[in-house]
């Protein structure tokens, strides 16, 4: 007899409202890439300036919430269906969904390569594989598929130590597992893969099981939630300070008492250490804590964007990329060489910070209205392909 899952008959807020913040976050990244004249690594503490360096630094938090969000939200969205067959059905439907986007429409969006010689796997490439593997967690409870979103989580580091390029023919399944890493297929296609298996299929693992919360009432919850930020920064602060462990790149004091903190918070991304995963994750969940019962102009604005963060995703890719290429072309580029354009192709010719920001602000203001728009055919429509956008 099929297991019933427990119905979920309202959305909550501070999910949409977290959401929609780290999709804004995160256009910021993508428009600096495309448009800001700073060749360098912003987090090259030799080199970048303080602001460069946070611009950064905040957008951090995008990934790492987005697919914790993603594991709460399937978890209440899965309450609503009638089996957890149906369940697994819609999570491994979705997850192959989110691949093909991601190797095609997305990856396209990315560099306008109708040739699709180099394939970026980034954040719904993993989000796809990570549901995937969660069609099969489905059929455990919510706490032991927590467990292995944490045992991923806090273990994951002991492994670095292995390298791909020692692998021989199986370079490219440890790249596919957990090394950021480039492979060339043949002498004309490649594949990036920034957004490995582990630890990322754990942190969705954690947030379905961390969904189950959100059936507290919002008082409790929102208690627990502040103890459970606390406790994840605390752990940091220690792991980090002491060098303990958690990440490949321990932390050194620097010449300047400013470049103290950045050293302390900057932990690796690619693929995210446990110390990294605590920081981002130890202020997202504080941070669902504060927005219990947020409800303002503001926040409801942010719900806009948190209510369709696929539809925002690839729209945003597709705007900020033609902004880039208008551009490149107003300098006197080739329209042949189109093709070629792509992120840091401006480079020294971009933009400086400001700038960069003020076209952000353009992006973001100018994509709120159809994704209201799609927020409001989403709530008038109930067609099942809605449901997979």
């Amino acid at each position: 007899m099929e297991e019933a899952l427990p119905v979920q008959s309202k959305r909550i807020h501070s999910i949409d409202i977290l959401r929609g913040i780290v999709m804004i976050i995160m256009a910021l990244d993508h428009v600096r890439d495309y448009m800001s004249n700073a060749q360098m690594d912003p987090l090259d503490l030799t080199k970048t300036s303080a602001l460069l360096f946070l611009t950064r630094w905040i957008t951090h938090f995008c990934a790492p919430t987005f697919i914790f969000l993603s594991g709460a939200s399937a978890y209440l969205s899965l309450s609503k269906k009638k089996s957890t067959k149906e369940a697994s059905h819609f999570l491994l439907s979705r997850g192959l969904w989110l691949i093909f986007l991601e190797l095609t429409i997305i990856s396209f969006g990315w560099q306008f390569d109708i040739g699709f010689h180099t394939i970026f796997a980034q954040v719904i490439w993993v989000i796809g594989w990570s549901m995937i593997i969660l069609s099969a967690l489905v059929y455990l409870k919510p706490a032991y598929v927590g467990a292995f979103g944490l045992i991923l989580i806090f273990g994951h580091n002991a492994f670095d130590f292995i390298k791909a390029d020692s692998l021989g023919h199986a370079k490219l399944l440890w790249m596919f597992l957990h090394e950021t890493n480039f492979y060339q297929i043949n002498h004309y296609e490649s594949i990036f893969i920034l957004y490995p298996l582990v630890p990322w299929v754990g942190v969705m693992a954690a947030g379905y099981a961390f969904g189950t919360l959100f059936k507290l009432e919002p008082a409790v919850r929102r208690s627990l939630f502040f103890k459970i930020g606390a406790s994840c920064l605390l752990l940091f602060v220690i792991l980090r300070y002491f060098n303990i462990y958690g990440d490949p790149f321990p932390w050194q004091p620097q010449a300047v008492w400013w470049k103290d903190i950045l050293a302390f918070i900057k932990c690796q991304k690619y693929p995210p250490s446990l110390l990294y995963l605590l920081m981002t994750l130890g202020i997202s969940i504080t941070a669902l804590a504060l927005f219990e019962n947020a409800n303002n102009k503001l926040t409801r604005i942010f719900i806009v964007y948190g209510r369709v963060p696929l539809f925002y995703y690839v729209l945003h890719i597709y705007l900020a990329h033609s902004i880039e290429v208008v551009i490149t072309l107003a300098k006197g580029l080739q329209a042949k060489q189109i093709q070629s354009i792509g992120p840091g192709s401006l480079g020294a010719n971009g933009f400086s910070l400001f700038g960069v920001y003020l076209i952000w602000l353009g992006v973001v203001v100018a994509l709120y209205f159809p994704c209201r728009w799609f927020m409001r055919l989403k709530q008038r429509r109930h067609d099942w392909w809605l449901s997979y956008l």
